[in-house]
């Protein structure tokens, strides 16, 4: 395994009251996805837990986790034809979507049945199978595009559009919401949820499409930035290993029926002010940023609109959670991971 990543299995270990979850059987949906192997490679061998991972492709998740035979078990299927099968299950977490912002624009029907039926089927799961915790991965988009830089905490309106093709994503994750909300309510779920801005760190694949994965690859390639938009978008990111302490600070020490913003809050800058970094701290000034604007790519591609999301965490700071890990210490070592993981491939 990649330094950076076993690095950041004991940096997580030592920041959560471990006791609370070793031994447990928990449940996680989206379990191949960036975040999802994470937790998984964490739980179940840091933790001593058996993890159920929800997947879609089993070969894939086998292969992934051919080390924790024993430790890992599969549902294989599709998360919008989850069954609620009885199940011993302690926790759950659903971080389950479709995440890619071309399909926002191509795919809308798709991105917001998945996120709303794969949703109420895991809540059917936790119903049938009475958990300690439920944890929903929501996203910071559910804010709309605010334009100001006024701090945005979990009370926060909207400013979204309904009859916009892209607000798929956002809106379908704010029924979500409202549906862990509603099966607190009615059926006493203990849900709970998490609304994470942009993350990344150690995991990303090379070839990922997302901003930050391109400043990477530019990095490594010795190739300029191009931004085809201004740039001016601002909003925090966070790191993976501490996306992670969150997710399982919420899970086990969360309010039942709460939203908790996470981000680093010291991270918040725009997108050319990060292009800026990449090029002259995690490139050594070997590269630039060049300004190319294309509105029809921004429109192709699914770009959220111009916004400044600057997410206030004070309440999840105030369950004892901190993030540490900052923007270009989140460059360094995702970089690292991309270097070595075109190195192993060519080997």
């Amino acid at each position: 395994m990649n330094k950076a990543l076993l690095e950041d299995m004991e940096y997580i270990r030592g920041k959560i009251k471990y006791e609370q979850i070793a031994g447990s059987t928990i449940l996680i949906s989206g379990a191949t996805g960036l975040i999802g192997k994470y937790l998984v490679r964490f739980l179940a061998k840091y933790c001593g837990c058996k993890v159920i991972a929800v997947v879609r492709d089993l070969a894939k998740a086998r292969k992934m986790w051919s080390d924790l035979e024993g430790r890992v078990e599969y549902i294989c299927s599709d998360i919008t034809r989850l069954e609620a099968a009885d199940q011993s299950v302690d926790y759950m977490i659903h971080g389950a979507s479709i995440t890619s912002s071309r399909s926002f624009q191509e795919q809308p029907a798709e991105v917001i049945y998945t996120s709303v039926e794969g949703t109420r089927r895991m809540l059917e799961f936790a119903r049938k199978n009475p958990v300690k915790g439920f944890l929903f991965l929501s996203t910071m988009e559910v804010y709309g595009a605010p334009l100001t830089e006024e701090k945005i905490c979990e009370t926060q309106g909207t400013s979204l559009d309904t009859m916009s093709v892209r607000s798929s994503y956002p809106e379908s994750k704010r029924l979500c919401e409202a549906l862990c909300a509603a099966y607190h309510s009615e059926y006493c779920i203990p849900a709970r949820v998490l609304r994470l801005t942009q993350t990344f760190g150690p995991g990303v694949e090379y070839d990922d499409p997302r901003v930050f994965a391109e400043f990477a690859r530019c990095a490594i390639e010795g190739s300029d930035i191009i931004l085809h938009t201004a740039g001016d978008t601002k909003r925090s990111y966070l790191y993976l290993a501490d996306a992670c302490t969150a997710i399982l600070k919420v899970l086990t020490e969360g309010s039942d029926g709460e939203a908790y913003n996470a981000a680093n809050e010291s991270t918040y800058c725009s997108i050319r002010e990060m292009a800026e970094l990449v090029a002259t701290q995690a490139a050594g000034d070997k590269i630039k940023v060049r300004m190319e604007p294309d509105e029809k790519m921004q429109k192709e591609r699914g770009y959220a609109p111009v916004l400044k999301m600057n997410l206030d965490t004070s309440k999840l700071q105030g369950i004892g959670w901190k993030a540490e890990t900052g923007l270009l210490r989140m460059y360094e070592r995702m970089i690292d991971y991309m270097r070595d993981s075109v190195a192993g491939k060519e080997r």
